[in-house]
């Protein structure tokens, strides 16, 4: 009998249901709903379903084009400062200059071009995953097609190996097990099954839905397509990356709005010289322009980006060396704000290594010492160590009974000798060899011959041995309460005795007990003189041999760096897909207190405003999803938190996205969700997130050092020609002097500021407010300081050496004649002697700038080479022809020298005492 829009031939339905509760439904009501049946489709119905619903794959919109990705570099204002300032050089014939700040500009834009079509290609990765061929029944056969041809309502066959094409509503199933890693991010197969479930069962417990891209572990299903595309889970996390907001980190917004500041600024200054000049004063109007052109160069921090960018470089290169890749480097920066971090429990807070660390046997519990796959440990009563002797039948049957290997497992072009199967059952294999078992010599003494699988309805597995004396017995393992009901005696004290219901009772308990305790139990049996047949009837009158508790440990290293984050005013938000006893558990181990466990049901049951009244108050959430993760997120944004989140599992890939710091696991993650990260931590390891939030506090103190020492330089340039117009000095320092002075003299000390250590408080202090940028309230009024100071101290030089004397009608030529004979005062002298006391001036401002930050004049050695190569290079341009002509320097005597050294002098002074009234009014940082 067939329903109608089966293969016996009737019109399609008009529309599939868009719907999310297929698994709360019957079978016979979701046949219903895709009008079809268990005899599956038949192909004209099939091909009007493909026309309507489209192919089975996952269609990203268009994505940028490397035309555009190229244009987005060219729209920053700073950018486009750099190229008037090129042009603006090249029109007054400086072709050398221009040709510089081209190169420098062609480097930042090329480098941001790589970074963001790299950062395109997540959703070509999601597309890559997309299986090639599915075995569906059409018109009443099996028929294996293109898997993009598969709709919703076909009849879908699947088994150990194969690549699940669609979502579908399992119908029948045989010990089947699926790995949703790829998914979930949660390394255990789930077990599916054919029954109804709660209609707000979460995404991970949904055990009678299969879902596309994830693998058939073990056993085999049939399931009826209920969700094709991008009406997939897979396809709703592509549509949800696609959708995700790209988010400028703070540092680019700022460097957005400085470039913007910065050209107004020009226009402004000019402006004012142009109306004072042109229209009160008298002076040449080509004199007013080459006045412009000098203050546009002194405004531009042409070595800026060139000194961001590769500070930035510089950060993520040794946050590689600790194991946390960078994907975009302005993220460097953003990582020193972060507040909130929410983070997973498996493999990044705990071992993802299952470890039995509580037995229970003859009446007594043990505990169990060692982590993860290490062999090394020890049974302990009541902290005392303890023969494992008493131990030796309950963990034999756990050996035993059991399908781990030890093989190999490939990893960057090597092989690494590893355990291979499921991790509980790896666990309970670790736990024999601590006690001295071996698997080979027990496989050869007690050979299996015969195995009652396992599967998600019996919930338990029997092995059948033969022994040392050639009789049979029989292992079994399972679920405590399956394996309790199918045992009538225990072992007590080496003696097989009645299993009375007192006894059955105080094991129930037992098992409550490690429950609480956040322990995934497992009970074990054997059967002596077990019949000859591999079937349930092995599986009756059982003797109890006790119980193994196991929990996946925290990673040593993770309290300590929960700890220093906490220190550093960062919480820690733990959001994981497992249940809320174990979370509760593993947040309790590693240091994440919270008054109460929500769950992804409560989560549902929440307006926006609830749950924003929860997430500052609560740190662990159980039993999530992807939507609830993204929630979560969203949530702490809104309420002016710099979230840091990670994820694993392309169901994570729009949080992790949509994060200020998306953090992708390196050896858990997939490609996905990598591809849609900011970092990748290579060891999946909470402790590196720790590492790289102090790397970025680090980064984002020294960015803001040559932020502030550039700017300064700047500033001072701007104010001195502003100030020698005003007063009818003309051009005191010209635009190459100038350029020289932002590119080399002052641009190599700023780049080695990237490599300053970092200062000793880094994470003792809280996060900077998410609205306090680089250019604090301290750091202008240090520019603006700076910049006064410096054209106090240099004008006077410019005066003294242009007209020889210091103020109008006092002439101090002849003293300076008398010190060094053939001095004579002149326009390039002048702009000499303020060219170069510019350069001397940088030694003073570099460390008034870094004292605040308890750094010594010799604690960065590549600062001082950086300084004794800038004097170096400034000398040659002093005392060789080539530099003299292409700057228009004079050089300079040791008369010229003392003077710079007594301005520079003063110069200190002033900054010393200002550093002080900064420290009066200012906090430090």
């Amino acid at each position: 009998m067939s329903r109608p829009g089966s293969y016996a031939g009737s019109e399609a339905p008009s529309e599939v249901p868009a719907d999310d509760t297929w698994h709360s439904r019957s079978i016979e009501d979701v046949y219903d709903d895709l009008e079809t049946s268990e005899a599956g489709l038949g192909s004209e119905d099939a091909g009007r379903r493909l026309d309507r619903e489209g192919p089975n794959e996952i269609e990203a919109e268009g994505g940028i084009s490397p035309l555009a990705i190229l244009v987005e570099q060219y729209k920053p204002a700073l950018i486009w400062v750099l190229i008037v300032a090129a042009a603006v050089m090249a029109f007054v014939g400086h072709a050398i200059d221009a040709a510089v700040i081209a190169v420098v500009v062609v480097f930042i834009t090329l480098f941001g071009f790589v970074q963001d079509y790299r950062a395109e290609q997540s959703i070509a990765a999601l597309r890559e995953l997309s299986t090639t061929h599915a075995l569906v029944r059409r018109d009443g056969e099996r028929t294996e097609i293109d898997a993009r041809n598969v709709v919703p309502g076909d009849v879908i066959f699947v088994e150990s190996g194969d690549i699940v094409p669609a979502d579908a509503r399992i119908i029948e199933e045989s010990n089947l097990s699926v790995d949703e890693s790829a998914l979930t991010g949660e390394s255990v197969g789930v077990s599916k099954e054919v029954d109804v479930l709660e209609r707000d069962t979460s995404l991970a417990e949904r055990t009678n839905v299969l879902y596309k891209d994830t693998v058939v572990e073990r056993g085999s299903g049939t399931g009826v397509v209920v969700g094709t595309g991008t009406d997939t889970e897979i396809g709703r996390i592509a549509t949800a990356l696609e959708e995700a907001e790209e988010r400028d980190t703070p540092f680019q917004t700022e460097m957005d709005r400085l470039g913007r500041l910065i050209a107004l600024g020009v226009v402004g200054v000019v402006s004012v010289i142009a109306v004072t000049e042109l229209v009160i004063g008298d002076t040449p109007p080509l004199q007013v322009f080459l006045t412009a052109v000098g203050v546009a160069v002194s405004a531009v921090p042409e070595g800026l980006p060139a000194v961001v960018t590769l500070s930035l470089a510089l950060g993520a290169r040794r946050m590689a060396e600790k194991n946390a890749l960078v994907r975009r480097l302005p993220i460097v920066e953003a990582l020193g704000s972060v507040d909130v971090i929410c983070t997973d429990k498996t493999g990044t807070l705990t071992e993802e290594e299952m470890t039995v660390t509580r037995l229970y046997a003859d009446h007594e519990v043990y505990e169990v010492t060692g982590t993860g796959y290490d062999v090394d440990g020890e049974f302990r009563r009541n902290g005392e160590p303890v023969d494992a002797e008493r131990l030796t039948e309950l963990l034999r049957c756990g050996m035993a009974c059991n399908n781990v290997e030890i093989g190999r497992r490939e990893r960057d072009g090597g092989s690494d000798r590893t355990y291979l199967g499921d991790p509980t059952e790896i666990a309970l294999f670790v736990a024999a060899q601590k006690a001295g078992f071996d698997h080979d010599e027990l496989d050869g003494e007690y050979p299996r011959i015969g195995e009652v699988d396992f599967t998600s309805a019996r919930k338990r597995m029997t092995t059948l041995h033969l022994t040392p004396d050639g009789e049979r017995v029989a292992y079994m393992k399972g679920a405590p309460e399956v394996v309790l009901d199918r045992c009538d005696r225990e072992v007590v004290d080496g003696e097989v005795v009645e299993l009375s219901d007192d006894r059955r009772s105080a094991l129930e308990e037992r098992t409550e007990s490690f429950a609480a305790d956040a322990l995934r139990v497992m009970g074990f049996a054997y059967r002596p003189d077990a019949p000859e047949e591999a079937s349930e009837r092995l599986e009756e009158g059982m003797v109890f041999l006790g119980l193994q508790g196991m929990f996946d440990p925290p990673r040593p290293e993770v309290p300590g760096a929960i700890e220093a984050c906490l220190n550093a005013g960062i919480d820690v938000v733990m959001i994981t897909g497992d249940n809320a006893v174990t979370a509760r558990a593993v947040g309790e181990e590693v240091g994440i207190d919270s008054p109460r466990v929500v769950t992804g049901p409560e989560i549902d049951a929440m307006s926006d405003e609830e749950l924003a009244d929860v997430v500052d108050e609560v740190a662990v959430f159980a039993r999530t999803s992807p939507e609830h993760k993204t929630r979560i997120l969203q949530t702490l944004q809104g309420k002016g938190h710099t979230v840091a989140m990670t994820g694993d599992g392309v169901n994570d890939a729009p949080a992790v996205k949509n994060a200020d710091v998306g953090v992708a696991m390196g050896i858990r993650g997939t490609d996905v969700t990598e591809q849609a990260s900011d970092i990748v931590l290579l060891d999946d390891n909470f402790a590196t997130i720790r590492d790289a939030v102090h790397g970025g506090r680090r980064i984002f103190d020294n960015v803001r050092k040559f932020v502030n020492y550039l700017l300064s330089g700047n500033g001072g340039e701007v104010t001195m020609i502003f100030t020698g117009s005003m007063v009818g000095l003309g051009l005191v320092i010209t635009p190459v002097q100038i350029l020289w002075i932002n590119v080399v003299t002052d641009g190599i000390p700023a780049l080695s500021l990237g490599v300053d250590p970092a200062a000793e408080d880094a994470m003792d202090r809280p996060p900077r407010p998410p609205g306090e940028g680089v250019i604090t309230k301290r750091i202008v009024t240090s520019i603006v300081g700076i910049s006064l100071f410096m054209t106090v101290c240099l004008l006077p030089l410019f005066t003294l050496n242009y007209f020889g004397e210091l103020v109008p009608g006092y002439d101090v030529t002849g003293a300076l004649v008398g010190w060094s004979p053939g001095y004579e005062p002149s326009r390039e002298l002048a702009q000499t002697m303020v060219f170069t006391g510019f350069v001397v001036f940088e030694i003073v401002r570099l460390q008034a700038i870094r004292f605040r930050y308890g750094l010594g004049l010799l604690s960065n050695p590549w600062l001082v080479l950086a300084v004794a190569v800038a004097v170096v290079l400034q000398l040659l341009v002093l005392y060789t022809p080539t530099g003299q002509l292409l700057f228009g320097v004079e050089p300079l005597e040791p008369i010229h020298w003392a003077q710079i050294a007594v301005v520079a002098t003063a110069f200190a002074l002033l900054m010393a005492v200002f550093v002080k009234v900064q420290d009066r009014y200012f906090d430090r940082y």
